[in-house]
């Protein structure tokens, strides 16, 4: 398919590009692209170089990325050496020209505007994505802003960063917009009325002349509750119970012209998987890594000392539930004594996505030009914090479920009660929550990059919570995608994505409806 012929895609408040990636992984039958990302715009600057370095990595066909790519992810070449190599240079001016640094409602109008309009280049089929960013939805954030100024919670221009997104299609008319954002926007509310409601409303006529179909990828129909819009990541493939709106947008004239949409309208819907993938699945094939040690010298003689000295007293308990754990317990600080590496930033190996993993997902995560895992180094913890992480996994083992605090020793119980929250609430007895293997993940958040008390690794003897390529897999990332910045700025770019595999799927419902017959009205 030439590049013309593609369906142009605008994507806006684009973070490290989950959206971006989905939309453009929907080829035909001889791998050609159907959609073309044209502009996407953060306004993060080291999000950005993560969305730029994968604009230009999928500037080549699959499979065919030069040999520079896969030397600067491991680490053999800087990015300006990377970014200079003839092999690259064309294409890094193109995903520059795509990838746009820019902060929606404060970079002037004009600028954004050209972009969109050289990014469309006159095409009248086009696709507008992108979730403005969440904070003032979020339960947490709405509990923290409240709290500490009233009034600015009121006055914080967050509540209204939808309205730049609202902006563009009044401006640009999309012929199909995807909007995300997080579930507390449908209970948010500003001024005493319902934030949700207002989105709907301005969404649905944004000018004279303009009004649009606001549907659902999961439930059929226009007459819907505002639950209706919620998609649960986890009965579509995504290792991970994440819920989240999303709110599928079509022109009203567009809509009446395809007669698909009344009389086919599942071909328009999500379909649920037969099971859900587990943390397990997710995250198999990755090599085991010991923890490391924070605040002392670190060595792994010392750590699994450490492990050795977690406490297995658990009398307060009944039998047998205590001697299982008790067991658990000592079995894993003994299988920890085989853990000798803490990881890196690369480790070269021959390991693939497991064979238990769905086919799909290991497709979807899998390429064997890396030879190895990136960015798969553990944190640093406490000698307190690992015991609490020892207990909680082996609890999980023998439960099935995380433990609460309320079920904690005593002796294991932390010193303070004090729960730094960001972006999602992180509920006070949920303080230390180990991921259970036999179930989808708990919901990754950007609080992720605080520490790693909410995602603490199911394995026992591994003792530790997850790295950042962990974190990635749950948010199907695939294995070759590249975070830049800190570890705890790639945390949190990934906390804060869609994830890929799930826009692939929505990517697939509006190809179908985008390429549908249409008959003149």
């Amino acid at each position: 398919m030439a590049e013309r012929s593609r369906i142009p895609v605008i994507d806006l408040f684009a973070g490290p590009g989950g959206l971006c990636e989905g939309f453009s992984s929907i080829v035909d039958e001889n791998g050609l692209p159907q959609f073309s990302v044209k502009v996407s715009i953060e306004k993060d600057p080291i999000a950005h170089r993560t969305l730029m370095l994968r604009a230009l990595f999928r500037k080549f066909p699959k499979g065919r990325a030069p040999d520079a790519y896969y030397e600067y992810v491991r680490g053999k070449i800087t990015r300006e050496e990377f970014l200079a190599h003839p092999d690259i240079i064309a294409a890094a001016e193109e995903a520059a020209n795509e990838a746009r640094c820019a902060e929606l409602g404060a970079t002037d109008h004009k600028t954004i505007d050209a972009w969109i309009k050289e990014g469309i280049g006159g095409n009248a089929n086009w696709v507008l994505i992108g979730g403005p960013p969440c904070q003032a939805y979020s339960l947490a954030g709405r509990s923290r802003l409240r709290g500490k100024d009233p009034k600015a919670f009121e006055s914080d221009k967050r509540h209204f960063l939808y309205t730049e997104y609202l902006r563009i299609i009044q401006e640009f008319s999309p012929t199909v917009f995807v909007m995300e954002n997080v579930k507390g926007m449908l209970s948010s509310k500003h001024s005493g009325s319902k934030i949700f409601e207002r989105i709907l409303k301005d969404l649905s006529e944004p000018r004279e002349g303009l009004a649009y179909q606001i549907r659902s990828f999961v439930v059929d129909g226009n007459e819907l509750n505002p639950g209706d819009y919620v998609i649960e990541a986890d009965d579509y493939g995504v290792p991970q119970s994440r819920h989240r709106v999303i709110l599928f947008g079509i022109r009203t004239d567009v809509a009446n012209a395809t007669p698909a949409l009344t009389r086919r309208p599942r071909r328009f819907l999500l379909r649920e998987t037969t099971s859900k993938v587990t943390v397990q699945q997710a995250l198999s094939g990755l090599p085991r890594l010991r923890s490391r040690l924070s605040k002392e010298v670190d060595s792994h003689r010392a750590w699994h000392a450490v492990m050795k000295r977690a406490p297995t007293s658990l009398s307060y308990w009944r039998e047998p539930i205590r001697e299982r754990i008790n067991m658990l317990m000592v079995d894993a600080a003994d299988r920890a004594e085989t853990l000798l590496s803490a990881g890196g930033d690369f480790i070269p190996t021959t390991t693939t996505p497991g064979v238990d993993m769905p086919k799909e997902l290991r497709l979807w995560y899998s390429d064997t030009r890396l030879g190895g895992v990136l960015q798969h180094q553990t944190r640093k913890h406490m000698r307190s914090d690992l015991h609490r992480y020892l207990f909680a996994a082996c609890f999980a083992e023998v439960k099935g479920y995380a433990p609460s605090l309320y079920d904690f020793p005593p002796k294991l119980m932390p010193d303070h009660v004090n729960v730094n929250v960001d972006e999602e609430e992180i509920p006070f007895a949920d303080r230390f929550r180990v991921q259970v293997g036999t179930l989808p993940s708990s919901t990754v958040v950007a609080h992720i990059k605080k520490d790693g008390h909410y995602y603490i690794h199911p394995d026992p003897a591994q003792c530790r919570s997850l790295t950042v390529r962990e974190a990635a897999r749950l948010q199907t990332f695939p294995d070759n995608y590249f975070f830049e910045g800190s570890r705890t700025e790639q945390y949190g770019q990934i906390g804060n994505a869609v994830p890929p595999l799930l826009a692939r799927k929505i990517a697939k419902i509006v190809y179908r409806f985008m390429s549908a017959p249409r008959v003149n009205s």
